[in-house]
């Protein structure tokens, strides 16, 4: 009777599917620097299993809101030790909480301000995430905005990738 050995090596598609992702996004994070690149290429490509640790990391990462900039240093700033450590820890999103503006009391008017020629313009990144769809951030958007809308646009591009 043979013991079943773990799996050290995975097919592009075996390992997408492992972490729960499309192959596309695979290439796309070894494209971007987040996973280093597999050792062979062609249909003989194999993945190890830093590309797994590496992955989970990643997919934690992204239920903490934060953007793929800021997994990148994480994953840059964590042994492989530590890595698995945050692959193994709870990937359940915490959402972002936002403060609500305090609301001025009742009685107390508001103060009319001189307003400068442009100081309504924000300027806006635009982002087209389909065709038809696109997302606006402004530049002035604290990380915790910009956290939220980079994990729409991965979530918007696994979409198009499962169809």
């Amino acid at each position: 009777m043979s013991t079943p050995k773990t799996q050290t090596e995975w097919k592009l598609a075996e390992l997408a599917e492992a972490v729960g992702v499309s192959s596309r996004t695979v290439r796309y994070y070894v494209q971007r620097g987040l996973l280093p690149a597999p050792p062979f290429r062609g249909p003989d490509t194999v993945y190890g299993e830093e590309h797994l640790v590496r992955l989970k990391a990643i997919r934690v990462l992204q239920a903490r809101f934060l953007p793929l900039d800021a997994i990148q240093v994480e994953l840059q700033r964590l042994s492989l030790d530590e890595l698995r450590q945050l692959a193994d820890s709870d990937a359940t999103p915490t959402p972002p909480v936002y403060a609500q503006p305090a609301a001025a009391p009742p009685s107390v008017a508001p103060k009319p301000t001189a307003r400068r020629p442009d100081a309504g313009l924000n300027r806006y990144e635009r982002w087209a995430l389909l065709p038809g769809l696109e997302l606006h951030v402004s530049e002035a958007a604290d990380t915790k905005t910009r956290a939220l809308a980079e994990r729409v646009r991965a979530l918007i591009a696994e979409f198009q990738e499962k169809e």
